[in-house]
């Protein structure tokens, strides 16, 4: 063939098989749409904070931001002393260091959810109803003056036949009350917990659209997160994957899968001295939800642990790495968030949040420049790494590890940018890398 030549392309079929073909898949191309629309590309909280219905205050949040800033204080009065107990690089003490003390200061809880199930338990109907009512009023006071967490609402009790009534009754208290005061706040969050079956799942979508009708809100405005704490919620008799019947029992109303660490290792017969989430089960159960989730818009959670930060120094210390280390082994399994039980488990939370994202900060940076430039590297990257790598940078602003000029220094990407490259076209995803 002669220099400068083109080639010439030769089909065999004709555009009936494509058409035919194109037609056959339309149901396939619109249930993928409806199953799998994707991360909805919003702020995921790094934890949620959960505080009994009575014990909820207007000083909740700010108290839990001293208590934590005193424990650091005490036990690890600088950048030094808190790289010694967590193993932080001399690189990284000083900056993680500083960004937990401004964190515990300008935004101590991300998520925090009033409790009006195992952490309130049951108390005279009165009572639960003043306590809904008062909880409502106080988040729709800190919004109104700016002192609000990003994300809060209340955990109700279960759809189980013993407590199903209260809790749609607490739930319905305390929408009305938070209807009542004005607009409901982009962050409001409901957690359904101890499901055990997909119906459950549909009691809970009819109880808020019955609510949004009966309010004059608009459909699907009301969202709610799902709690695994049971066998029966991750496999079902039948041996299918109860929780991803779940997530379509929602009907696009779930937000979250939120794995309960303490119930679901008593429901296995797990002892109490190794309930952890880090025990085989429980990764068990959180993979079997991770991978139930992928895709659809619904955000996974890991739980918590139970050993709290108290006492002398040493007890503390011993407790800040175990929670460090937990924190950090769920970041790299990708569970983005956990609960956090007490306000001395917040330094930890922080400076394990914030040593994630600043130690791979630069890698991830320069790798997504390469890939957005087409200069090339010693990885090559496709559409799908580019897009894990720009969340990562976007859940490291989203949280204070970050800083934008740094990351648009590094990347030459505005976030705009980045939440371009995190949220592709879902074609994209496979074509092949620039």
């Amino acid at each position: 063939m002669g220099h400068g030549q083109q080639e010439t392309a030769a089909t065999s079929l004709a555009d009936a098989v494509a058409q035919e073909i194109g037609a056959s898949l339309a149901p396939v191309d619109a249930e993928l749409d409806r199953r799998y629309p994707g991360d909805p590309g919003t702020r995921q909280p790094v934890h949620t904070v959960y505080v009994p219905g009575d014990a909820f205050t207007a000083d909740t949040v700010r108290s839990w931001g001293d208590r934590a800033l005193a424990a650091l204080d005490e036990h690890a009065p600088d950048a030094a002393a808190l790289a010694a107990v967590l193993g932080l690089s001399d690189e990284l003490a000083e900056p993680v260091h500083a960004r937990v003390r401004a964190k515990l200061e300008r935004e101590p809880v991300e998520d925090l959810r009033v409790d009006f199930e195992d952490g309130y338990g049951v108390r005279p109907d009165a009572e639960e109803d003043r306590a809904a009512a008062r909880a409502a009023r106080l988040i729709a006071e800190a919004h109104a003056d700016g002192s609000a967490t990003p994300y809060a609402g209340i955990r109700m009790k279960c759809m189980e036949a013993a407590v199903r009534d209260r809790g749609i009754r607490t739930l319905d208290v305390f929408l009305t009350a938070l209807t009542e005061a004005g607009p409901l706040p982009d962050g409001l969050v409901l957690t359904l917990p101890k499901v055990t079956y997909p119906e459950q799942v549909t009691a809970m979508v009819r109880l808020l659209e019955a609510f949004e009708k009966t309010r004059g809100l608009a459909p699907g405005r009301l969202g709610f997160e799902i709690q695994i704490e049971t066998s029966q919620a991750v496999l079902a008799t039948d041996g299918t994957a109860t929780v991803a019947r779940m997530i379509q029992a929602a009907d696009g109303r779930a937000t979250g899968l939120h794995y309960g660490t303490f119930d679901y290792s008593a429901c296995l017969g797990v002892s109490a001295a190794h309930q952890a989430s880090d025990h085989p089960a429980a990764d068990h159960a959180k993979a079997v939800m991770q991978v139930a989730a992928a895709g659809t818009g619904v955000r996974v959670s890991d739980g918590s642990t139970n050993v709290l930060p108290v006492g002398p120094t040493e007890q503390v210390h011993d407790a800040w790495r175990l929670h460090y280390g937990l924190t950090r082994r769920a970041l790299a399994r990708a569970y983005y968030q956990g609960w956090d039980m007490h306000p001395g488990h917040l330094p930890t939370r922080y400076a394990a949040v914030f040593a994630f994202y600043r130690e791979g900060f630069a890698h991830a940076a320069d790798r997504l420049a390469r890939y957005a430039n087409r200069t090339g590297g010693d990885v090559m990257d496709e559409p799908a790494t580019a897009k894990a790598l720009s969340g990562y940078l976007l859940r490291g602003l989203d949280c204070g590890a970050l800083d934008p000029d740094e990351v648009t220094g590094a990347t030459g990407l505005t976030r705009a940018a980045l939440e371009g490259f995190a949220a592709p076209r879902r074609g994209d995803l496979t074509a092949s890398a620039p």
